[in-house]
């Protein structure tokens, strides 16, 4: 017969819903063959934040939420003998792995935790990093610099018994690549596999959005029970066979069109995808319904790996602000306009040359530009809207300016227009990320136990 693996993803950003994994976990300690469970809990600007938290407690600087995930599967994946593979290590897979550690003293059920480390460059010299990465001023202060690396040290680490794989920057799909490579025994060369292990890893990467999160659109693209989303499972087989399928009893639903979606989802060039373990050409998947929330994926290409790999840094020097007020009733978009009016007037005296971002929501917001274009059109199109909200945001160096322009919002209370409320103010650092290509032979994966 032949053999088959099978791959859940239980989280797929660092808030997601820790209970829709203890569902997974179970479904996976009930089926046959070699299973793995995968967390991707990471975005491109968590490691900066990440990085932070650990700068203010050497004990933090992981997933802020890692442990609501883990704790509840532990027992259920330990005793299943499931490994655990997540990039929620984050800027300090250590400190994770010496928490989870903690947590397993006691425990019928113990561990080999490894952590797969490499991917932080923060610490390298920065006149060679400079050679990669421009910065855009001489006051830009590095919070973090990751390479996105590949499925190397997570395969390494479960063929060396792990049964938690601890990771920092991977890249998303390299989560479901190194378990193939392992439950299959796929060779890192085997282009046309590497290619099939990332389509499994980039179709369970975000998790519910494949069983109909993200897909669901009332009228149009309807979704059963989506307050219950099942989390996605990828059956992967030795002949490069996968399918893709959803936790037993589930909401949601897994068709051949919230496949084709996250198929495209963050796909630059769909016939050259770049990751860390191969170039991905999807010019001629196939995509097709086997049964019920069983979707089957073929016809999927390989090129040989690139030779650079994808960096991250994240920046600080600049400061967020944002101020809200709202105005209701008769002319509530009249005298939300002229507030708008009377504080870009207010900056011009105050910050010449500053530009803010100013919505009008209700009227203008998410389709709205920095100079305000588009809500221009719509203010002439003189919109029937009887509740709109006042929304100023600014990026500055220069934090005491920031706060002062800010408190131009407040001031509208007594300085009209008429009658406006719930004013709200906030300020918080601005982390910039930027990214940047260095060679490949510059990362050094290397893997520690607990």
């Amino acid at each position: 017969m032949t053999r088959t693996i099978h791959i859940g993803c239980g989280a797929g950003f660092a808030n997601d819903r820790p209970d829709a994994a203890l569902h997974l976990a179970r479904d996976l300690a009930r089926r046959p063959g070699q299973r793995y469970l995968m967390f991707e809990l990471l975005a491109e600007r968590t490691l900066a934040e990440a990085q932070l938290r650990k700068q203010a407690d050497p004990a933090s600087g992981y997933a802020a939420r890692l442990f609501d995930f883990f704790t509840p599967v532990l027992d259920i994946c330990l005793e299943a003998k499931v490994p655990v593979i997540t990039n929620g290590g984050a800027a300090n897979p250590r400190a994770a792995a010496e928490r989870l550690r903690a947590e397993l003293a006691g425990r019928r059920a113990q561990a080999r935790i490894a952590c797969v480390l490499g991917d932080d460059l923060l610490q390298m010299d920065r006149r060679r990093l400079g050679d990669w990465l421009a910065l855009d001023n001489p006051q830009d202060d590095l919070v973090s610099v990751n390479v996105y690396s590949g499925a190397d040290g997570i395969a390494t680490a479960l063929a060396e018994g792990a049964d938690v794989v601890l990771c920092g920057r991977v890249a998303d799909p390299s989560l479901a690549v190194g378990a193939i490579r392992h439950g299959l025994g796929w060779a890192c060369d085997d282009w046309q596999k590497m290619a099939i292990a990332t389509v499994a890893g980039h179709l369970l990467e975000c998790c519910t959005q494949i069983t109909g999160g993200y897909f669901a659109h009332p009228g149009l693209k309807e979704v059963p029970n989506p307050a219950g989303l099942g989390c996605p499972i990828a059956e992967i087989s030795e002949d490069g066979g996968l399918v893709i399928t959803k936790v037993q009893g589930s909401g949601g639903c897994v068709t051949e069109r919230t496949v084709k979606e996250q198929l495209l989802y963050e796909v630059h060039d769909p016939r050259r995808y770049l990751t860390p373990d191969v170039i991905l050409d999807l010019g001629e998947a196939r995509v097709v319904t086997l049964g019920a929330d069983r979707v089957a994926v073929s016809g999927i290409h390989g090129h040989p790996r690139p030779d650079t790999l994808k960096c991250l840094a994240g920046v600080r020097g600049l400061w967020f602000g944002e101020a809200e007020i709202s105005y209701a009733g008769p002319g509530a978009v009249a005298r939300a306009n002229l507030a708008r009016e009377i504080l870009l007037r207010r900056f011009d005296q105050l910050a010449p040359g500053v530009q803010p971002w100013i919505d009008l929501s209700g009227v203008a917001s998410l389709f709205n530009d920095g100079r305000g274009d588009y809500l221009a059109q719509r203010l002439a199109q003189a919109p029937e809207v009887d509740d709109v909200r006042v929304r100023v945001g600014l990026v500055l160096r220069d934090r005491g300016l920031l706060e002062r322009l800010l408190a131009e919002v407040e001031a509208l209370y007594t300085n009209g227009p008429a009658g406006g409320g719930g004013v709200r103010r906030h300020v918080g650092e601005s982390i910039v990320t930027r990214s940047f290509l260095i060679p490949r032979n510059v990362l050094e994966t290397r893997l520690e136990w607990f």
